[in-house]
């Protein structure tokens, strides 16, 4: 991209591991990410190349082999991905959740056994809290852990789980009631578990089942599957932190940066969707001039550059906002909001542009518009990013009467 998503401020090294992403993106991925998504095919090679490049282990502490770079770089670095193939950024971000999660509540031992070995991409990461009935309700959590002697006994079923097939370590939020009487707030009875598995689909360990990939609309690739506990036995120090009681603040500081990472995505997604339809105007002709030329052309492209510049200015505040260590729920979920919305709208008008051609599988932008709906709900839908603006708003703009 000449102009547009440019980000002001960086460092020789930023820039320098931006450059290496861009490059790899150019040459690795969106040469064959079309026809592997159309076969929904995993893409080991170029994951095999993330791992080599330090990816997954872009902001694990120097200390356990990651690179320790920041949120900002990391999200910079997602954008890139996506603008290549949204599915292998989904790849990247779920190991990066459980990676954060780690760094940020886990405890010593926990840091030191996981952590070296996910930044050198030996383990991939994966967590969830949705199941099957519960949609945006986490405190509707069905799932549940009872202390059994010196283990926990895991029992439930869980939903959506990016790299649940390839993943080799997955963070679980349960129902914890030990130690918490009856009466407490749903989200002060949530404990989240590492549980380790063996990479692939059916029982991976005793009492531990990924039944086999979802078949989806888009977002091809990466494997989403369910997760089925029955009678999982783990040793009580696999309780993330070493306390239960509190795995749904550790979700939900997991989430809020996922969200920034959302908004990456996003913002990849708009950028490819407008170099495709920046490209294909002036090369199509309708009477006797590219279409380019055409003022309604113009308009669209004006608009769709403009969204996209928006969207990644949000999405580069919000991640600065958490490198900061401020707050930055407001901005992360205003900058989700903005660019899933808007990235919906510019793939939108790039198909649009497209014609007819935008509805055949031989381009590219098909693949786009396919994958586009999927940040419209990842990570929260727009109407959770709406509750979670207007209640910090409220918070922020108190009145005093």
């Amino acid at each position: 991209m000449a102009r547009l998503a440019q980000t002001a401020g960086l460092t020789d090294i930023q820039q320098e591991i931006l450059s290496t992403v861009r490059d790899f993106v150019d040459k690795e991925i969106l040469p064959v990410a079309t026809e592997l998504e159309h076969r929904d095919e995993y893409p080991q090679q170029i994951v095999d190349g993330l791992k080599e490049l330090g990816l997954f282990g872009l902001m694990i502490p120097e200390e356990y082999g990651g690179l320790g770079e920041s949120l900002l770089t990391y999200a910079l670095c997602v954008e890139e991905i996506a603008r290549g193939w949204m599915s292998v950024s989904g790849i990247i971000n779920t190991h990066f959740i459980v990676a954060y999660m780690l760094k940020q509540h886990g405890t010593q031992e926990q840091k030191d056994h996981f952590l070296p070995r996910m930044a050198a991409g030996d383990i991939r990461g994966a967590f969830s809290m949705s199941e099957p009935a519960l949609g945006s309700d986490v405190s509707a959590i069905t799932s549940k852990a009872v202390k059994d002697g010196d283990e926990y006994v895991l029992n439930g079923q869980k939903m959506w789980l990016t790299n649940g097939g390839t993943s080799s370590l997955v963070a679980v939020l349960v129902r914890s009631d030990e130690g918490h009487p009856e009466g407490t707030a749903p989200h002060k009875s949530m404990t989240t578990f590492l549980i380790e598995k063996e990479p692939g689909f059916g029982e991976v360990r005793p009492g531990l089942t990924i039944p086999g990939k979802i078949d989806k609309m888009g977002y091809k690739g990466v494997d989403t599957t369910e997760l089925i506990m029955d009678g999982l036995r783990l040793p009580a120090d696999r309780v993330l932190g070493g306390a239960t009681g509190r795995g749904f603040y550790q979700m939900m500081d997991g989430v809020e940066v996922g969200r920034v990472n959302v908004a990456a995505r996003g913002c990849g997604v708009a950028q490819r969707a407008f170099e495709l339809g920046v490209s294909y105007a002036q090369q199509r002709h309708t009477f006797g001039k590219p279409i380019a030329q055409h003022q309604a052309i113009q308009f669209k492209l004006a608009e769709m550059a403009t969204k996209v510049e928006a969207a990644h200015a949000m999405m580069v505040n919000a991640a600065r906002k958490k490198d900061s260590g401020e707050r930055n729920d407001l901005e992360a979920g205003m900058a989700k909001y903005l660019a899933s919305e808007y990235c919906k709208e510019v793939v939108e008008d790039a198909f649009r542009i497209h014609g007819g051609y935008g509805f055949s599988k031989e381009y590219e932008i098909e693949r786009l518009y396919r994958e586009a709906p999927m940040l419209l709900i990842g990570e929260g839908t727009a109407e959770i990013q709406k509750m979670i603006i207007g209640r910090r708003l409220l918070e922020e703009y108190r009145f005093q009467g």
